[in-house]
């Protein structure tokens, strides 16, 4: 019997050894045998075309990939969703014929999902990541789903090379090793050899990838779309979100807290804000163009690895989201939401962004696998409230009950209907814009500048922004155990900044390479990889104070403070600065030694729902460190109260001291100094302090 089974198992190896496949000194093909030439473009009508449907390479390529996991989200996975109403201030009839972005008196419904990236969906919320930020809006004339990001450039400039970032970035094909996370072999290997990545490596290293809350990131629909009027002229636009409450982040090392103690952090904070009647608000802002200035900047508007710094272009924030409603259940609406960037309204058109004309086949591909039909439009949270006529029939969960003998166009049964909608009508008009171009698979040479952005992007943080950067490319590279990927990584970083490549090289104990090798593997291979270096410019201007989380407002509004107790604490100090929080749009929160009741100095019981033991000071934005001098007795012999106010104080926090609990304070912090920013006595300097959302320059004290 032995014997048997040995011999069966044998079989079974043979069997998975036939479809096993190793790649080693092959050709890239497709999966018919065809030799590739060019898988780094997509084929375009000219270099600055559109991408052309007969492109069957890009077809495959990006229909495999869509179809690889069921059912949840290849990229986005994890994500959360609300309800809300979006308003225009005023008619931008100048610019677009879109019904929504010309009437203030109508509150247009949408429903906005925030997502990371690459972790699947049981991944962590607060890892070092990419945040999508999509909004569906339910317009009178359709749906139009913005379809973006909380960083305004991406990695890639063609589509074709979606499918491969990917893989890289997902966990690596042999271990599944590591979940949500870039810092680890064949990502940085990918960007290793892909220069046109080194502007959003930049953001994707910066504070903007650990941001503080979803209701507190700045929205981007990365691409350069169209914007048309009744007269059929265009301009160019470039679609932003701005939070009301400003642009913050959390600590690198703080990120690693609450990732296991809340790992659904930005879920639960989202949530809890919408219940508390604290809406989330950003403004609606428009970047424009005219078309006759498409060719005056030193970047191409149609590469997606560009931004328009807001000082040649400025942002005219024209209205306002406010999410107000969370989802009743999540499955059926954040779950099923379908975006498309394809999905548009006359009045907004797009651009021939390459990385754009490839997301405007996927996503519908997507949503075929994902939800698995035809009919995922009639989910009621993707319905629009535009009635919907058309010849469309039949199909896996089909919910419209069609009347009528005719199904087709034209027809006479029916007496012509559905009509077509001309111009005058409401109806969708392609933008036509002349086409003159070779059919080839081929890049403009106005996309070939990789590092001049992601040195103004560098140059544009503050000082502690910088070290933020230095020590995630230190932290990532550092789980790289390829020493010659870190190498080209430092050769590239040299060519954004010497000063951050010879830090990050520090921190690795290696040396900036003198000489540049060979990065830009990503070229067709008829191509001699010389003629697609890229030749910084000088970036105009050098420096863009948008970019910086420094130049952000910040108010006490919304925010959360624990206020750290025990027996006999100080009941007319704290239920002062409960007022002042209350009366500023903070929250305080009682922590205590223990979950459940603690008692003021007045012998009162109340309640404390969080403890040092099973909280922490990283899931709130600032401390407050009760006086009452039993309370501050207690707290002195529980080393958590002491890793309490050491990690508000470590982390920059706005700290507040009460009466009599300056022991427990210089007992937990013993650098800190007379004077430290950010650290003040009584409740009403605390909500002063919180009008700066952290104190970074202590971390000068805390890192050698």
């Amino acid at each position: 019997m032995a014997k048997k089974q040995q011999t069966s198992s044998n079989k079974k190896v043979e069997e998975l050894e036939v479809n096993r496949e190793v790649a080693q000194d092959q050709f890239l093909t497709t999966n018919q045998g065809t030799r590739i030439s060019d898988n780094q473009n997509s084929l375009k009508a000219g270099e600055r075309g559109p991408s052309l449907l007969e492109d069957f390479i890009l077809r495959e390529k990006i229909t495999h990939f869509d179809h690889e996991r069921i059912p949840e989200r290849i990229v986005h996975a994890r994500g959360a969703g609300a309800h809300g109403v979006f308003r225009v201030y005023e008619p931008l009839k100048k610019w677009t014929r879109a019904h929504f972005l010309n009437h203030p008196e109508v509150e247009t419904p949408v429903f906005v999902r925030f997502s990371t990236v690459a972790g699947s969906r049981g991944s962590a919320d607060v890892a070092r990541d990419v945040r999508g930020f999509a909004v569906k809006f339910y317009t009178e004339e359709g749906i139009f789903d913005l379809v973006g990001n909380n960083i305004p450039v991406f990695f890639i400039q063609d589509a074709m090379k979606f499918p491969d970032l990917i893989h890289s970035v997902k966990p690596e094909p042999h271990n599944e090793i590591p979940q949500a996370a870039s810092a680890h072999n064949t990502f940085w290997d990918f960007v290793s050899v892909m220069p046109e990545s080194m502007h959003m490596i930049m953001w994707a290293m910066s504070d903007r990838a650990i941001p503080r809350s979803l209701r507190m990131m700045e929205g981007f629909g990365v691409h350069t779309f169209r914007l048309i009027n009744d007269e059929g002229k265009a301009v160019f636009v470039k679609f932003h979100w701005k939070p009301v409450l400003g642009v913050h982040s959390v600590a690198w090392d703080e990120a690693l807290t609450i990732n296991g103690r809340d790992p659904d952090f930005h879920r639960r904070d989202l949530h809890d804000a919408i219940e508390n009647g604290d809406f989330p608000e950003w403004e609606l802002g428009l970047q424009i163009v005219p078309e006759e200035d498409e060719f005056k900047y030193d970047f191409d508007l149609l590469d997606p690895t560009k931004l328009i710094p807001e000082e040649l272009v400025p942002v005219q924030r024209v209205g306002k989201l406010i999410l107000n409603r969370n989802p009743d259940n999540f499955f059926a609406e954040t779950e099923q939401v379908a975006f498309h960037p394809g999905h548009i309204v006359p009045g907004i058109d797009f651009s021939n962004d390459p990385l754009l004309q490839g997301r405007l086949f996927s996503y519908t591909d997507t949503q075929l696998s994902r939800l698995g039909s035809p009919n995922f439009h009639e989910i009621p949270i993707n319905r629009s409230l535009a009635p919907v006529h058309n010849n469309q029939r039949d199909g896996h969960m089909r919910q419209t009950i069609n009347v009528g003998k005719s199904a087709h166009d034209p027809n006479r049964l029916a007496g012509g209907c559905p009509f077509q909608a001309g111009f005058k009508d409401g109806g969708f008009v392609s933008y036509a814009e002349p086409m003159d171009g070779n059919k080839v698979r081929a890049r403009s040479q106005s996309f070939v500048d990789h590092y001049s952005q992601a040195t103004m992007f560098f140059q544009s943080m503050s000082e502690a922004e910088q070290n933020h950067m230095v020590g995630a490319l230190q932290f990532e590279l550092g789980k790289v155990e390829i020493v010659d990927v870190r190498v080209r990584v430092l050769a590239m970083l040299s060519q954004v900044d010497q000063g951050l490549a010879a830090r990050v090289a520090e921190g690795l104990s290696l040396e900036v390479p003198t000489e540049i090798p060979q990065l830009n593997m990503s070229v067709p291979a008829d191509t001699d990889p010389a003629t697609l270096q890229s030749k910084p410019k000088k970036p105009k201007p050098a420096q863009s104070q948008a970019l910086s989380q420094a130049n952000q407002p910040c108010s006490p509004k919304t925010r959360k403070v624990a206020v750290l107790v025990a027996d006999g604490f100080d009941a007319a100090e704290v239920d002062a600065l409960q007022k002042a929080l209350l009366k500023a749009g903070a929250r305080a929160e009682l922590v205590a030694t223990r979950v459940g009741r603690v008692k003021n100095s007045k012998g009162q019981a109340v309640d404390a729902p969080a403890s040092i033991y099973h909280s922490d000071s990283s899931l709130y934005d600032a401390l407050y460190v009760a006086g009452g001098e039993q309370s501050v007795k207690t707290l002195m012999g529980h080393l958590n109260a002491s890793r309490f106010v050491q990690g508000a104080y470590a982390h920059c926090k706005p700290l507040g001291v009460g009466a009599g609990a300056e022991p427990l304070y210089a007992a937990a912090c013993p650098m800190s100094q007379p004077g430290d920013p950010g650290v003040v006595e009584g409740p009403e300097r605390l909500v002063e302090a919180m009008t700066v959302h952290r104190y970074w320059d202590r971390e000068l004290k805390l890192k050698p």
